[in-house]
C-alpha cells in the first residue's frame, strides 16, 4: 500500500471542514480546479471515496469520516516532527510554540513575550499565526504547546486560561447614523448591511451572531465576508456598512472617513484564553501558564482600557 502525500491529507482536512470546493481551495490558496485534481488523486491512491461530489458541494462518506479523523493526527504529527527536529537544530534551549491570531490584541502577545521562567531561563518563544479555531484544533493534537484564542467553545481536550473579555466593535462610515451613539446595539443594525469574519475562520463565532441576533430581531439587508480588517474596511465603503472586529482590528481601519462604537450585546463577547492540552505533562508548559495567570492577573485590572473613539 502506497501511503498518501500530506499535502493531499491537508487538502482533505480542509475540504472536510468546509465540504465546500471554492471555500477550500481559497483557504489552501489553491484553483478549484487544482483542488479537485488533488482529491481524485488522493481517492485514486486510496482506493475509496472520501468524498460524494456535488458540483461545489462535498460530503464526506461514512468510510471518508473515520478516514479524516485519522489523517488529522497524521498531519500534525508531521507538523510536530518538523518543530522537534528544528528545536534539535536550534540548540539545546527550551522552545514553546505558541499559537495566535491576526486579530489577538497585541498587549496579550507582548505580555506573553515578557515572561521569563526562572526554572527554564534559555526558555524561547515561536510565534505561530493562524485562526482561533484551527490554533485549538492545533493545540489539542500536540502541535502547538499553547495558543491564544478568541471565541472558541468549550473542548474537553483543552484547559483555558481566561484572558481577556471585550465586546465586538463595529466599524462604520463616520458620517452614519449611529455614529452619534456611544455604543451601539443589534436592534439599530437591523437592516443594514453586516460585514462579518467567514465561517470558515471562526464558525461559532459566524453562528453566534445570526443566532443572537434573530433573537433580537436584527437580521442584515445583505452579509459580506472578510478574513481581514483591510477587506472589512473596504466593504464598509463600497457597502456603506457595518463591520463586526474585534476592537484592535476596528481600531486599525478607524480612519480615513471610518470610525467605530462598542457592541452593547452581553451574549456577543469575545472571551480570549490561553490553551493548553488537558492532559500536558510538560513541566515547561505547566510553569509557563502559572506565570502567565499571574500577569494577566494584574494585566486584566489595569490594562484592558478603552480605547479613543474615532471622531
Amino acid at each position: 500500500m502506497v501511503l498518501p502525500e500530506i499535502r493531499l491529507l491537508q487538502a482533505a482536512i480542509v475540504l472536510a471542514e468546509e465540504l465546500h470546493f471554492s471555500r477550500a481551495a481559497d483557504r489552501l490558496n489553491m484553483s478549484q480546479s487544482t483542488l479537485s485534481k488533488q482529491i481524485f488523486k488522493l481517492e485514486r491512491g486510496l482506493g475509496f471515496q472520501v468524498f460524494r461530489h456535488s458540483h461545489q458541494v462535498a460530503e464526506l462518506t461514512e468510510a471518508g469520516r473515520v478516514f479524516i479523523v485519522e489523517a488529522c493526527e497524521v498531519v500534525s504529527h508531521a507538523e510536530r516532527a518538523v518543530l522537534s527536529a528544528r528545536a534539535v537544530l536550534d540548540g539545546p534551549n527550551e522552545i514553546l510554540n505558541i499559537g495566535k491570531s491576526s486579530y489577538t490584541e497585541p498587549i496579550l502577545v507582548s505580555t506573553l513575550l515578557s515572561i521569563q521562567l526562572s526554572l527554564f531561563p534559555e526558555m524561547r518563544i515561536k510565534l505561530w499565526s493562524n485562526f482561533s479555531n484551527e490554533l485549538a484544533r492545533q493545540v489539542s493534537t500536540g502541535a502547538l504547546d499553547l495558543a491564544v484564542i478568541t471565541g472558541v467553545p468549550d473542548k474537553p481536550q483543552l484547559s483555558v486560561l481566561n484572558i481577556a473579555d471585550n465586546p465586538f466593535y463595529i466599524a462604520m462610515p463616520m458620517a452614519d447614523e449611529l455614529s452619534a451613539y456611544r455604543e451601539v446595539r443589534l436592534e439599530q443594525m437591523h437592516k443594514r448591511n453586516w460585514m462579518v469574519l467567514g465561517k470558515h475562520a471562526n464558525p461559532y463565532l459566524y453562528d453566534t451572531i445570526h443566532s443572537v441576533g434573530a433573537e433580537r430581531g436584527a437580521y442584515p439587508s445583505d452579509i459580506y465576508h472578510f478574513t481581514s480588517p483591510e477587506e472589512a474596511s473596504e466593504l464598509i465603503r463600497e457597502h456603506h456598512g457595518l463591520a463586526l472586529l474585534p476592537r484592535s482590528a476596528a481600531w486599525r481601519i478607524a480612519r480615513d472617513g471610518i470610525t467605530m462604537r462598542p457592541l452593547a450585546e452581553p451574549r456577543l463577547r469575545l472571551v480570549t484564553s490561553l490553551a493548553m492540552r488537558a492532559d500536558s505533562k510538560s513541566r515547561l508548559v505547566n510553569e509557563f501558564v502559572k506565570t502567565a495567570g499571574r500577569k494577566f492577573g494584574v494585566i486584566g485590572q489595569t490594562a484592558q482600557r478603552k480605547l479613543p473613539l474615532a471622531m
